[in-house]
Formats: structure tokens, sequence, C-alpha cells
């Protein structure tokens, strides 16, 4: 029995004498290979650049991204894409801040305005500002001169009668990229606004005729062809006016209202005029 214990003990301690030694071989294995790793290390110079370099690249690839996301010295842009900056830029190469027109043309009336009123020439001119290629805003002034012709139950009688104007008005110019160019130099667009009327009326021994003022309503069309380098144009426009005077619903009358003409002071006014202009 004791010789058997003895042989127990004696196989554990040969058995933890072998995992000591194990151990500790390892070890002195672990401590000779990161000496040869340093050492190498120190006798490459070029090893030690490469690192340094990769630490350095990560650095730098850090800053670089901060800097994309936000670089305080940037130029100040006023222009949210792309898009609007080619906008603007069109508008400044091929289109114009303002532009001046003369008008001389001719003027008629519908209505009681036809019976009482003879067609003739009116004159006058325009200042746009352009907001784009498309919208402008036209101010306006318009002056004719026209007869007056009174006839009905037996008794006649004439005069004259002078409306001038001032117009505000919106003008829409089409887009005519794909068109064809010959059409595309007409530059059509519609216009509509109001306009400030007076009408000045005369006739001979008739005081019923007097200054009336109204608001009109206008609405038209036109064209521009630009010459001269489009430094000028040449062009027409057609004007429709809706106007209202205070007298409108009342029968003219002669002779201190003692004959009755039938006829009644209302209708619209039509302009046609030719335009040449010069652009700024």
């Amino acid at each position: 029995m004791k010789q058997c214990s003895f042989r127990i003990y004696l196989l554990a301690s040969l058995m933890f004498l072998s995992g000591a030694l194990s151990l500790i071989s390892r070890r002195a294995l672990a401590d000779d290979t990161g000496d040869d790793q340093q050492n190498a290390t120190l006798n490459n110079p070029a090893a030690q650049s490469t690192d340094q370099n990769a630490g350095q690249g990560d650095d730098s690839a850090s800053d670089t991204g901060d800097n994309d996301a936000y670089d305080p010295f940037i130029d100040y842009n006023e222009y949210d894409t792309s898009g609007d900056e080619e906008a603007d830029i069109n508008f400044f190469e091929n289109g114009r801040l303002m532009s001046a027109a003369l008008l001389v043309g001719g003027q008629t009336f519908t209505g009681g305005f036809h019976k009482l009123y003879s067609d003739s020439i009116t004159y006058g001119g325009y200042f746009s500002y352009f907001f784009d290629l498309h919208f402008a805003l036209q101010f306006s002034y318009i002056s004719s001169s026209h007869a007056i012709t009174v006839n009905g139950g037996g008794g006649s009688a004439t005069g004259n009668v002078t409306f001038n104007e001032i117009g505000l008005d919106l003008k829409y110019y089409f887009n005519m990229d794909d068109v064809k160019k010959g059409l595309a130099n007409f530059n059509p667009y519609i216009i509509t606004g109001f306009s400030p009327i007076t009408r000045d009326s005369t006739v001979d021994g008739e005081s019923e005729f007097t200054r009336q003022n109204a608001v009109a309503f206008d609405i038209g069309a036109g064209f521009e062809i630009p010459i001269m380098r489009r430094q000028m144009f040449i062009g027409g426009q057609g004007l429709y006016q809706i106007v209202n005077f205070p007298d409108q619903y009342t029968q003219i009358t002669l002779n201190n209202g003692t004959i009755s003409t039938g006829i009644y002071p209302n209708g619209a006014i039509i302009t046609y005029l030719g335009v040449i202009g010069v652009n700024f």
C-alpha cells in the first residue's frame, strides 16, 4: 500500500515539473521573438518611416474629412443650387434689365363710344423693367384726340374729346427655345394690367360734356423683333381696354335736355401701336 502511494506521488511530481518547464520555455521563446522584432525595426529606418507615414495618413484623412464637412474660410455663395446660378448667368448674357420705347398707332371704339368718337391717331411711350427672361413690368403713357359727332332725335352737335392714360401692366414673354429661329426672333408676349384714364370732352353749346376719370382694365398682346445686335427692337402691340365712366348709363341729350339722342357713352377702347425701342 505504501509502495503504491509513493508511485502516485512520484508521478504527480513529474507531471508538475514537466508543466513548469513547458511554461518557462514558452515565455523565453516569446521574449526572444519580441527582441528580434524590435532589433529588426531599429536596424531598418524605412520600416519606421512607413509606420510614421501611415499614422500621419490616418490623421490627414481625418483632417480632410473634417474640412469637407465645414470650412470657415470657404467663399460665400448666395445660390442654393447650381441651377439658380445658371439661370442668373443666362439672364445677364441673353436677357435685358430695362427697355424704353416710343408708340405710334391708332385708336378705335366699340358700343356707344363708336357712335360718338371718330377713329384717330394715338401716340405715347413706355418703360419696362425686367424681372427675368419672361416677366416685365411696364409703365406707359398714351394720348389721343378724337372728333365727337352726336346725331339723334332730330338734333346734332360736334366737338372734340381727348383721352390721356397712364398704364401699369405686367408683360409675359413666351419661351421660344423650341421654336424655329425665324419665329423665335418675334419675341411674342401677352400684357395685362390697369390704366387710369382722363377723358376731356367739349361740345359747342352743351354743358354736359365735361372731364371725367375712370380706371380701365387692359388686356392685349404684342411682339418685339431685335435689331442692331439686340441693342434696339421694333414691334407691335394691340390693347383692348374695358372702361366704365360715371355717365355710361346716362343718355346723351342736346339743347339742355330737350332732345334725347338714344346714345349712351359706353363701350371699350381698342388701341393698336407700332413700337420702336432701345434695350439697356
